[in-house]
């Protein structure tokens, strides 16, 4: 049954986030939750450090974090805002639950995040209806656009 939780905590640690998202290393790419409004926004950062596996190919001189992985942690952010939306914070549910992409879009990288980033994460719901989740926003860092997307997802059993 859909419900709303707008009583949530507003800040969420790695041991929370592990409760709800099934991504483990090296695709977990949300490090800390620092603003949640059910059914309207979300704030998260991922610290990006030169130990990230993807630096040993991308670029071994030059070190870029990549900006699908970028848009990979915007849409786990998503993913986050949208299950604690309609279940609160729920880890038995959260078991039985997925969060897939559907599309990916308005995608703009403006600029290369390197080690040392603090990588943040600015999404907020643009529509939603049921299981179907629209949101939208920016990746920052110093408080600067790095990149920006538009995500639609859909929440489906894990099976």
């Amino acid at each position: 049954m859909e419900q709303s939780h707008q009583n949530l905590q507003s800040q969420f640690f790695i041991e929370h986030i592990l409760q709800i998202l099934p991504h483990r290393y090296p695709m977990l790419l949300v490090d800390r939750i620092t603003e949640l409004q059910a059914n309207k926004k979300i704030a998260a950062y991922k610290n990006i450090t030169f130990n990230e596996d993807v630096f040993n190919g991308h670029f071994p001189n030059k070190p870029i974090f990549p900006g699908v992985l970028i848009v990979e942690g915007m849409a786990q952010t998503g993913g986050f805002l949208a299950f604690t939306s309609l279940w609160g914070f729920d880890p038995e549910i959260a078991k039985t639950k997925i969060v897939y992409f559907m599309t990916i879009d308005k995608v703009k990288f403006r600029t290369p995040v390197t080690p040392g980033d603090k990588l943040e994460y600015h999404l907020e719901v643009l529509k939603h209806k049921g299981m179907i989740w629209q949101v939208g926003g920016t990746a920052q860092v110093d408080g600067k656009v790095v990149a920006e997307a538009e995500l639609k997802a859909m929440i489906a059993e894990r099976d």
